[in-house]
């Protein structure tokens, strides 16, 4: 087998135009946050409606400065699903709060309202819905709770650019929601992220917190308001977004079709449990199925090395967060959170990305049989 013919779980598309985009803004003398920033974020704003959009060097500083902005901090608890990746845990924990852990449904990997209710203490400062695999989370119930008990909706979107709920774009409307642009994302940036939301004063102090607690004075100088990072995005990964932007919309309804084709084509297989289908909205970052390896006398080990072996890549998204040793302080115990463990522990992500044929899901779906069945 050639590496031509090997098949990886996600593979970025960066087209000739961007790469000569790329070059240009190199040549241009402006290499880091300038005009192609701002036309990104200007281009992301109007693509979600009008909401205003501050771009970051990645998600999970986005996601970590967007709690400070809305007042989180030392002695606060933030409820999040524990099913995720790590970063949505780490950044609660980074800026001295409490990570409150959830579980999630087994085929849609989301949280609800129910559950967000039932761990509400009279700490609960916010709420942070992680929108899985790019399938909305059930939105109005949630933030007809946080409007109920005071709470801030700190999204992480990152799997959900592109996503609707309800015929509206995810970062369209909300509090605070924050997208990921890694390589893997639908959207990329090469690494970025960006924060989208209505809340002045909120934004104002996160456009301080990305950049070092500047403010900018009258006289053209400038103040450090409070000790901040820095997390500014560059004019090259903005001018890739601009570009990624552009196609996103028929690049997710690609996403669409194959993973429709994939719940056809694995129809057949019992035992596994697939992600909720959704609906046009779903924006399909990845396609994760649950495998219960013991039935099948085999483990993940030896399922993705066998698929290794037949050219298919594939990924683990993700442990359970409680599972982590960073959790063993939170006193969760085995059993806690059945669904989470569930999917921690038997969860593939298959390949899945704009670029497949219709004959490679065919080809996935057989070498899975094959591997599984026969």
């Amino acid at each position: 087998m050639s590496s031509n013919d090997f098949l990886p779980f996600v593979r970025p598309n960066i087209p000739e135009e961007t790469i000569a985009g790329v070059a240009d803004v190199l040549r241009s003398g402006w290499i880091t946050t300038g005009p192609r920033v701002a036309e990104f974020e200007a281009a992301l704003g109007d693509y979600l409606g009008g909401m205003p959009v501050l771009a970051f060097t990645h998600a999970t500083g986005a996601l970590e400065e967007s709690l400070r902005a809305v007042g989180v901090g030392p002695g606060d608890e933030v409820i999040v699903p524990d099913m995720t990746f790590a970063a949505t845990l780490n950044v609660v924990l980074r800026v001295g709060a409490t990570p409150v852990l959830v579980d999630v449904d087994l085929a849609s990997r989301n949280l609800d309202a129910t559950s967000v209710e039932a761990a509400l203490t009279e700490r609960t400062r916010a709420v942070m819905p992680v929108h899985f695999g790019g399938l909305p989370v059930d939105m109005d119930p949630l933030y007809e709770l946080a409007s109920k008990r005071s709470l801030r909706v700190v999204e992480d979107a990152a799997h959900a650019i592109g996503a609707t709920y309800k015929g509206r774009r995810i970062g369209s409307f909300g509090d605070v929601v924050c997208f990921s642009f890694h390589a893997n994302k639908n959207l990329t940036t090469i690494e970025g992220g960006a924060v989208a939301t209505a809340d002045e004063s909120a934004r104002e102090r996160l456009r301080a917190l990305r950049f070092h607690g500047q403010v900018k004075l009258d006289d053209g100088s400038y103040d450090v308001v409070e000790p901040a990072n820095k997390y500014n995005m560059t004019d090259v990964s903005a001018r890739v977004g601009l570009d990624q932007l552009a196609s996103l919309d028929d690049r997710n309804a690609r996403r669409r079709e194959l993973a429709h084709r994939y719940f056809d084509a694995l129809a057949g297989c019992d035992g596994l449990v697939l992600p909720e289908r959704g609906g046009d909205g779903h924006a399909w970052h990845m396609f994760a199925v649950c495998i219960p390896f013991e039935h099948f006398g085999t483990d993940r080990k030896g399922f993705r090395e066998a698929m290794q072996s037949r050219g298919i890549g594939t990924g683990v998204h993700y442990p359970a967060l409680h599972q982590l040793t960073v959790c063993q302080q939170l006193g969760v115990a085995a059993g806690d959170f059945p669904n989470a463990e569930r999917i921690g522990r038997e969860t593939v992500t298959l390949p899945l990305f704009p670029e497949m044929k219709d004959a490679d899901v065919d080809r996935v779906a057989a070498a899975l049989s094959a591997v599984l069945y026969d």
